[in-house]
């Protein structure tokens, strides 16, 4: 029988019989339709329960994006939040990987929680044993918890609680609602972001959509604090989702915020943004620069320059003159976005971080990580970033990593 073509049972019959593994996973899918989503989580220990496992946890990425924090549920094990770093329930989530971990009774394994390419969690438990086939079916398990969760997400409170480590201001509100996934990877290209300070962000945001071939990918630096930035930041994003949606091209997305945000909120007001369009094919990489630091071209885990190019004003000025730049990228090269609040911050002395501080802490990091993946790698950023600054954050302050893989994606995934 060749690949793709169906099972044949007795008679020539299609062979549609269930395994053990698809049955449960059928069962949880056919329950988890109407469940509320607070029998979740019982759900989810009770199935576990049924192929051996036990002492079942769900933890979570909280916002700051430090710690994964266990989800309270009946039926779950409720420990204490464990720092993101090199603990086996990090490795899972950070490297989008299994890690299985001897114990005297059996095995504790922890199981990312993928939700596509963006990590929502990770899922622990513990086993008697573990073969192929157990791995095999609780990799499909946790992929399966984390769409229940994903999409539970969308209409209760309590996912959103229990990432929270400290109170979220108004602002902050807004512009976590209005994100895309953190990280987004396909064979192609990869994408993934972090925010400062996670609980009272306003002005900063980015985003992107792989439309075909094309990455298109935002980032925005709204003036000012509080609540009129978040409002700025919110304009600014829709004009630019509505311009990239209707097929404008890129010199004409610019004009879209620009007018949106001078209409809604005057003179005096503005948004500094990077616009940039990926061909995912050929690494051709162009972009507008209204008013932004310049993006840093990573190659072979070193910052090799700026993009440098023509600048046009901040979205609100009312510039008609938006002029593109291009590059082409190699293979396996990163771009890295970033608001200015990361180097304007001021140290002890009261010296600016700048760019060459900012560049050295690039290159720290890239070596020291450089087997890792790309959401390992913005976060591991930003937290460098954080700490070089002894821990300040009085502006908004983004990193935004793109990676040009190069690679085909022009088939459909090979089914085991």
């Amino acid at each position: 029988m060749t690949e793709g073509e169906p099972r044949l049972g007795s008679g020539g019959v299609v062979d549609r019989t269930e395994g053990f593994g698809e049955r449960l996973l059928g069962v949880l899918l056919d329950r988890a339709h109407e469940m509320p989503p607070q029998l979740i989580a019982p759900m989810i220990a009770e199935e576990v329960a049924r192929i051996g496992g036990r002492d079942v946890s769900i933890l979570l990425q909280d916002y700051a994006q430090e710690m994964l924090v266990p989800l309270p549920g009946r039926g779950l094990v409720v420990g204490e939040p464990e720092v993101m770093g090199d603990s086996p329930v990090g490795t899972a989530f950070l490297h989008a990987t299994a890690v299985e971990v001897p114990q005297a009774d059996g095995v504790r394994m922890y199981l990312p929680l993928l939700d596509g390419s963006d990590e929502v969690g990770v899922m622990a438990l513990s086993l008697d044993r573990v073969d192929d086939d157990d791995r095999r079916l609780l990799r499909r398990l946790a992929g399966l918890v984390a769409d229940m969760l994903v999409t539970k997400h969308a209409y209760t409170d309590r996912f959103f609680q229990a990432r929270r480590r400290e109170p979220m201001s108004v602002a902050a509100e807004m512009q976590w609602s209005l994100l895309p996934p953190l990280t987004m990877s396909v064979p192609q290209v990869a994408v993934s972001g972090a925010l400062e300070p996670a609980y009272s962000i306003a002005g900063d945001s980015f985003d992107y959509a792989l439309n075909d071939d094309t990455l298109h990918v935002a980032v925005f630096d709204a003036m000012g604090h509080g609540l009129d930035a978040a409002t700025m930041a919110t304009v600014a994003v829709g004009a630019y989702r509505h311009a990239r949606r209707a097929g404008i091209v890129l010199s004409r997305k610019y004009g879209f915020m620009d007018r949106a945000i001078a209409e809604q909120f005057g003179p005096d007001h503005f948004v500094t943004a990077q616009l940039m369009e990926l061909d995912t094919v050929t690494g051709r990489l162009r972009w507008v620069n209204a008013g932004h630091p310049a993006p840093l071209l990573i190659r072979d885990h070193e910052v090799v320059r700026q993009l440098e190019g023509p600048i046009t004003l901040p979205a609100g000025l009312n510039d008609d003159a938006s002029q593109v730049s291009e590059e082409q990228l190699q293979r396996g090269d990163r771009v890295l976005c970033y608001t200015d609040g990361l180097i304007e911050e001021r140290d002890d002395r009261g010296e600016l971080f700048g760019e060459q501080r900012l560049i050295r802490c690039v290159n720290a990091v890239e070596r020291a990580r450089a087997e890792e993946g790309i959401r390992a790698g913005a976060l591991w950023l930003s937290q460098t970033l954080k700490q070089e600054r002894g821990g300040r954050t009085s502006d908004d302050a983004t990193v935004l990593l793109i990676e040009w893989r190069g690679s085909a994606a022009d088939h459909l995934t090979v089914l085991e």
